[in-house]
């Protein structure tokens, strides 16, 4: 266990970061931004060949990964077979990644935040078991509940083609887990912004990182208050939406 601020996403600041040229994973060219000047530090946008990841030095993993999806990726990525060969990002300095060692033994799925199942070519897939887009995730809430969100999710890419999906996870409390000699943060929850412009239409998902059949949607707006994370790419007049569920979850 490790003790944090229990006001960990509510300090507001601006978040600046050096962004390299991948903005095509985000709406309107905006990534998200970090309300949270204490989470700003030690935050190194990467760059992958179809998703983008904001790290944490502080958490040692993602604090969002961003992806855009479409309906001829998503067919694609239905042919590929997964590499499941997890590395450390070398981009990273020392001491700031997840290492192979902490999660071995812990009890917890190396969770990705932009999904295996979502990669399209055979680049993407195997930079997408980057430990900078994983986050130590409850095993029955990543193999059970998290996938089928995030298959009802590819089904809204695939019936609406142009998607735009960030994933991360959030921490709350004063005292929060850790796991390894890296003390990875354990998220307490994880959540998906999903935004479809053709649709005009924009909402969140929120889990909790246990073991659980229940999800919640929020607005966008919801999302931005308890994350301290947002989303300038989405246009205000949709943040409101609350859509009544996922089908088929």
């Amino acid at each position: 266990m490790k003790k944090w601020f229990a006001s960990l996403f509510l300090v507001v600041a601006a978040h600046a970061i050096a962004a390299p040229s991948c903005t095509e994973f985000t709406p309107n060219a905006q990534w998200p931004s970090l309300i949270n000047q204490k989470m700003a530090p030690k935050t190194r946008l990467l760059c992958y060949s179809d998703f983008a990841v904001l790290h944490s030095g502080i958490t040692h993993g993602p604090l969002w990964s961003a992806e855009h999806l479409t309906r001829d990726h998503i067919e694609a990525a239905a042919d590929m077979v997964r590499t499941n060969k997890f590395f450390e990002d070398a981009r990273l300095p020392e001491g700031e990644g997840a290492t192979l060692a902490d999660y071995k033994r812990s009890g917890y799925d190396r969770g990705h935040m932009s999904p295996a199942g979502n990669r399209w070519n055979q680049q993407a897939m195997a930079q997408s078991f980057s430990l900078a887009n994983v986050v130590p995730q409850n095993r029955e809430n990543n193999q059970r509940l998290w996938a089928r969100i995030e298959t009802s999710v590819r089904r809204i890419a695939t019936r609406y083609d142009d998607t735009y999906v960030v994933t991360g996870p959030m921490f709350s409390g004063q005292q929060l887990q850790t796991i390894g000699p890296t003390h990875v943060f354990v998220p307490t929850q994880l959540f998906k912004v999903v935004y479809v412009p053709s649709k005009q239409m924009a909402f969140a998902i929120v889990v909790d990182n246990v073991s659980t059949n229940r999800y919640d949607i929020k607005t966008v707006h919801e999302l931005e208050t308890i994350s301290g994370i947002r989303f300038p790419g989405i246009p205000e007049n949709l943040k409101d939406q609350r859509p009544g569920g996922l089908k088929g979850v």
